[in-house]
């Protein structure tokens, strides 16, 4: 069975999709980029970014019964790798503060541009046990 996911405390879809889909075992998000889903502003700073983001995909996964904890799988896409270790420690605190067991599976690629003109994007996928 395949359910739509979605929740206001996240940003909707700027375009024809939507933010994540539920396959049963599996939940998939689209990419999120750091837009502030109550006021639509976009922070400048690339950390902050990540952080919203972040906290994006985590009302989406918890808008399908699931923790940040069940995240398996995460890309990031990154306008400017120069900014790899300051995204890198602000996701190392995120999955911490949300008792991720581990950390999930990762990649992690420089990108021309993204909508917004953002300075990245993240898509995660979580897995119901």
């Amino acid at each position: 069975m395949t359910t739509v996911i979605h929740t206001d405390k996240a940003p909707a879809a700027i375009g024809p999709y939507i933010q994540a889909v539920d396959l049963g075992n599996l939940v998939l998000t689209s990419g999120q980029i750091p837009v502030n889903p109550a006021t639509g502003e976009i922070a400048t700073d690339i950390v902050a970014q990540a952080r919203q983001s972040l906290e994006n995909i985590k009302a989406i996964v918890e808008q399908a019964g699931l923790t940040v904890s069940d995240i398996v799988k995460t890309t990031v896409f990154v306008k400017d790798l120069n900014h790899f270790a300051a995204v890198n420690a602000e996701y190392e605190r995120f999955f911490q503060e949300n008792n991720h067991p581990t950390f999930p599976a990762r990649s992690c690629v420089e990108v021309a541009r993204l909508p917004k003109d953002v300075g990245l994007e993240i898509e995660a996928i979580a897995v119901r046990k």
